[in-house]
């Protein structure tokens, strides 16, 4: 009777490490699949939230929820952590977003080796913000790949890709999501073809490597081109985020498209109308049709809620220079 693809090697004994959102369903589908699943290593509690409550990370709450045993140590560099591992004897250590550089004792204890889920094609978008980096650049297509970590960054060799298109309107957030999803499955196959000697490791391409540094909250430059202006919404939202100023309010942009014609008379930032669909805004060239905003200490909405609800009418200016 052929195996079942939807069930993991019960043989393999696998220790799980990982922190945020985005690790949690690779995390439940391991355990879904029935790989056999020793530890899960994540970042110690800390405060979250606008309460700053010392909480659990996603991880460590999805894993006691699953039974499974959590350990949280402060630095996995220290040698008391590595022989933690060594007890358990892993044959692979699965990592999706830790958080911590990974020192070498640890890289080389499992016999199968530190598998990592990156959500990009690598070698294109090594570094921290591999989700947000194709949605800046305006490409049409993303990924994930699954490695076999050394001691560079994201630099491993490649065991699994799969791609993915960039839908128009889809923002980091959306994006963040699927790829989370893909990259479940991903490992899991990644997993079995290797308990099954069916993968073979392929070096990247360093010559095609690119970077993808750590992002941060912008405010909005309405004096680039419209491509620029949506791209740049789309791509750091929701997290860190994008803003701008209406007056003395501060709004947050969340979703936006390019919109259509060039408003050549109108100033960067101006309303050039209001609608069911959104809000126009001039830009630098072209115009955007922002469709999402939040107003600061308020909820997402409709941008053309909330054109209704703060009166948003054409011709007046948004951002600073207004």
């Amino acid at each position: 009777m052929p195996a079942n693809p939807e069930r993991g090697d019960r043989r393999v004994r696998i220790v799980f490490m990982g922190t945020p959102e985005f690790a949690v369903p690779s995390l439940r589908e391991l355990h879904r699949r029935g790989f056999r699943i020793e530890a899960v290593v994540t970042q110690p509690d800390r405060p979250r939230g606008r309460g700053h409550r010392v909480l659990p990370t996603p991880v460590a709450l999805e894993a006691e929820r699953l039974g499974l045993p959590v350990y949280k140590p402060a630095r996995v560099s220290e040698p008391e952590f590595a022989g933690e591992l060594r007890r358990l004897e892993p044959d692979a250590i699965a990592l999706v977003a830790f958080g911590q550089l990974i020192p070498k004792a640890i890289l080389e204890l499992p016999r199968l080796g530190c598998v990592n889920v990156h959500p990009s094609l690598l070698p294109r978008y090594r570094g921290a913000s591999p989700i947000h980096a194709p949605i800046l650049a305006g490409d049409a297509e993303t990924g994930v790949t699954t490695m076999l970590m050394d001691e560079g960054l994201d630099t491993g060799d490649i065991l699994m890709q799969e791609r993915v298109p960039i839908a128009p309107h889809e923002h980091a957030g959306d994006l963040h999501d699927r790829l989370a999803a893909l990259g479940a499955r991903l490992l899991a196959e990644t997993l079995d073809g290797l308990a099954a000697g069916r993968l073979v490791p392929v070096p990247q391409d360093d010559a095609l490597a690119s970077y993808a540094p750590k992002v941060q909250k912008v405010e909005l430059d309405w004096s680039l081109p419209h491509e620029t202006v949506a791209r740049t919404i789309r791509g750091l939202s929701p997290f860190p985020g994008v803003y701008t100023f209406r007056g003395e309010q501060r709004l947050k942009l969340h979703r936006a498209v390019p919109g259509r014609g060039d408003p050549a008379q109108a100033a960067p930032g101006e309303v050039l109308a209001v609608g069911e669909e959104g809000i126009a805004v001039a830009c630098g060239g072209g115009s955007v049709l922002v469709t999402e905003v939040q107003p600061e200490g308020k909820a997402v909405m409709r941008a053309a809620d909330f054109a209704r609800g703060y009166r948003v009418a054409a011709g007046e200016r948004w951002g600073r220079s207004a």
